[in-house]
């Protein structure tokens, strides 16, 4: 197996030994995805785990402690499996957890509405340990389709114990605790046996077992051991030999056999069953066999989902409802966002002379009240009005299609467009993720198994945008081209969709690009699951979008946008032979900046926006007005007025928005590119790529309009 002596594996196992200090006990939370952990893990811990209605939400373990009347849990919330034979990043961190991680018991989150492909990872957990909790979730979704379970006797057949809930409702952590009580209190079962492997496999697997046993020590399944040896795979084999401290390597007699028992076996196996896949089919026909009688199901129920499928991802219609439910959702938040903006913009300016007076009575210098309240608070005052009203509306109205399950069906349509790139699939998540976030976009690329195409996914994400761009995109388009038609906010919402198509067309471009050039390769693939449609629940979407999503972005953008907003003061307030610094850094930049349709005020503007995208368009004011600090405009009607007497045309609005598109992350999201590579040349590439993109179609579009009059 090539296998080295090291003992990097150890990690888990010393973690989860730390964790169980001071009596408290360490329990994995496994389940394939999108059957309920994270909202399970958030009613027993009362954490804040952010859950979904799509697979890939957990891609890291997350941790929290809980407590029953007997024992004090630490819950460990594993990434969505569906097996133990590893074939993704995060198959492979639930799989070392519970192999490797030492965790007391493992409850099994299964889906009600669909068991038998869930017990796949039941019964390969099974294998392993023999604690394990079964914890049938979606009872009421089950129910709603006409699914009918017999628990009871699935608790019979397994040997373990077996829970229906619905996670959604209260009392479910009550009653996991009280089953994981009963469950510690009494002696492990054994680990299962007798699963139905094909006799050669079986046997095999008895002939390697005393030696797989002795390797082991008992700290490890000798079994499980034997069949990873068997089925070749050699990433398990090196975490278990790390696990057990190179003691794998020194048993030679246990490699040599497992080698000769491999060649064998696959002389008897035909080419295209393997003996991997022998033994994923023996595990899937063990489900079926295990739920045989058991679950019964009405076949008309799960008719009107597929009804709704053929439509929502049909080749006919699934792309332009796609589009229509995207223009609905940006025209309810133009058109909701515009009065509390508005309102909150005079509410927060008028505390500026407050703080002013105050800082004076506290005995402040002048440049600092001017640093503090016209140039911090200013700008904070503007991002927090601005960005407010329109990502209190659109995070909870796109939340409402994740948890009504719409979004893998949005993924499901843009599959194929990605693999014609030569990318995985996985990468439409990650870009839909990048429309709240771009920093949350690049951490979702973990999903993703390649690291090839995985770099393709985080060096793109840019390319949409994020909801900091989404304030002035909007502003623009009804400043210029929407605002005094009729309908205004109609028009203005199929404009942004239009805008939306083009980043989503520039991540295309971007992506086939970079396949071909820098990360050539073949697009894997992957299992994408789409799961039924949901009821949302209301309130709870809205209270979860607006803390895990509002203001966690609002509090990222004003940590970054107060201390710029002091930077600008500075250099507003800083002069030389008469003129400001940053009148200065304009005019330096205007020749570059009318040569792509823009000018160095606006270039400059991108620039100093670079903590956060949502201050470009008020540091331009701001330099226009030739003020020592922002300067807050009545309405947007006020605002065009004023650009339109700087210069501004149609075709400068057209090269803002293009290049308001296409241009560096904001410094949050380089950094996070820069954690989830580990180097600074590919952070550097996902900052020039989408730069030089931009440049370039400003340019052409510039040419263009010049070329036609414009």
């Amino acid at each position: 197996m090539g296998l080295t002596r090291n003992a990097a594996g150890r990690k888990a196992a010393l973690s989860a030994a730390e964790l169980r200090r001071e009596g408290r006990t360490v329990i994995a939370l496994a389940g394939n995805p999108n059957v309920g952990k994270s909202t399970i893990f958030n009613a027993l811990t009362g954490m804040n785990q952010h859950t979904g209605n799509w697979p890939g939400k957990t891609v890291a373990t997350a941790r929290g402690l809980c407590r029953s009347g007997e024992r004090e849990y630490i819950m460990v919330d594993l990434p969505g499996a569906y097996s133990l034979m590893a074939h993704s990043a995060e198959e492979e961190l639930a799989r070392d957890f519970i192999c490797f991680g030492g965790a007391e018991a493992v409850v099994v989150v299964c889906d009600a509405t669909c068991l038998e492909r869930n017990m796949n990872l039941v019964l390969q957990t099974m294998e392993l340990t023999g604690r394990v909790l079964v914890c049938v979730n979606l009872m009421d979704e089950a129910e709603r389709k006409n699914i009918s379970i017999d628990l009871d006797g699935l608790s019979h057949r397994l040997g373990a114990p077996v829970l229906g809930l619905t996670a959604r409702e209260r009392g479910c952590a009550e009653k996991i605790l009280s089953a994981l009580d009963r469950l510690l209190a009494s002696p492990p079962a054994e680990p299962l046996s007798c699963l139905p492997y094909p006799e050669p496999i079986k046997k095999a697997a008895e002939r390697l077992l005393p030696m797989a046993e002795a390797a082991c020590g008992g700290r490890l399944s000798g079994r499980w051991l034997s069949l990873r040896l068997l089925a070749g795979d050699e990433g398990a084999a090196r975490r278990a030999n790390a696990f057990l401290s190179g003691a794998l390597v020194e048993h030679e007699a246990l490699l040599s056999a497992a080698a000769r028992e491999r060649q064998a076996l696959e002389a008897a196996f035909p080419t295209e069953t393997r003996v991997e896949d022998a033994l994923a089919s023996a595990l899937v026909r063990a489900g079926e066999e295990l739920c045989r009688g058991l679950v019964r199901a009405d076949e008309n129920s799960a008719r009107r989902d597929r009804r709704i499928d053929r439509l929502l991802t049909g080749r006919l219609l699934g792309y332009p409802l796609m589009l229509l439910l995207l223009a609905l959702v940006f025209y309810l938040t133009i058109a909701g966002a515009n009065y509390p903006s508005r309102l909150l913009s005079s509410l927060l300016f008028s505390l500026e002379a407050p703080l002013g007076s105050a800082l004076k009575a506290l005995g402040a210098p002048p440049w600092l009240r001017g640093m503090l309240a016209e140039g911090a608070y200013r700008v904070l005052a503007w991002v927090v009005s601005v960005m407010l009203p329109p990502m209190a509306i659109f995070f909870p109205l796109f939340t409402l299609l994740e948890d009504a399950g719409y979004l893998p069906r949005v993924a499901y349509n843009l599959d194929r467009p990605f693999k014609s790139c030569r990318a995985c699939g996985k990468q439409a998540l990650t870009m839909c993720m990048g429309f709240g976030c771009n920093a949350a976009g690049v951490v979702g690329c973990r999903i993703i198994d390649s690291p090839r195409e995985r770099l393709l996914a985080i060096l793109t994400n840019s390319f949409v945008p994020c909801n900091g761009r989404f304030p002035m995109l909007i502003a623009i388009l009804t400043m210029f081209f929407a605002g005094g038609a009729e309908g205004g906010a109609v028009l203005g919402a199929g404009l942004l969709t239009g805008v939306i198509l083009l980043g989503v067309a520039a991540t295309f471009g971007a992506t086939k690009l970079l396949s071909e050039t820098l990360l050539k390769g073949m697009p894997s693939s992957f299992v994408l699951e789409l799961p039924p449609y949901r009821r949302p629940q209301i309130a709870k979407v809205i209270v979860r979008s607006v803390f895990d999503r509002t203001l966690f972005v609002l509090g990222r953008a004003a940590a970054v946008a107060a201390p710029a907003g002091a930077l600008l003061w500075l250099m507003a307030n800083t002069y030389f032979g008469g003129e400001s610094l940053i009148n200065i850094c304009a005019e330096f930049l205007e020749p570059l900046g009318q040569a792509m349709g823009l000018d160095g005020v606006l270039l400059l503007a991108f620039i100093l926006g670079f903590p956060a995208n949502e201050i470009v368009l008020p540091i331009a004011v701001m330099i226009y007005t030739a003020q020592g600090g922002l300067t807050e405009l009545g309405s947007l009607s006020e605002m065009r007025q004023l650009l339109i007497l700087n210069g501004w045309t149609g075709v400068t609005a057209a090269c803002v928005l293009v290049f308001s598109l296409m241009h560096w992350p904001c410094s949050t999201t380089l950094l996070t590119i820069k954690k989830e590579t580990g180097s600074w040349k590919w952070t550097a590439a996902a900052a020039i790529i989408p730069t030089a993109a931009g440049f370039v179609c400003c340019l052409l579009l510039s040419a263009a309009a010049k070329l036609l009059g414009f």
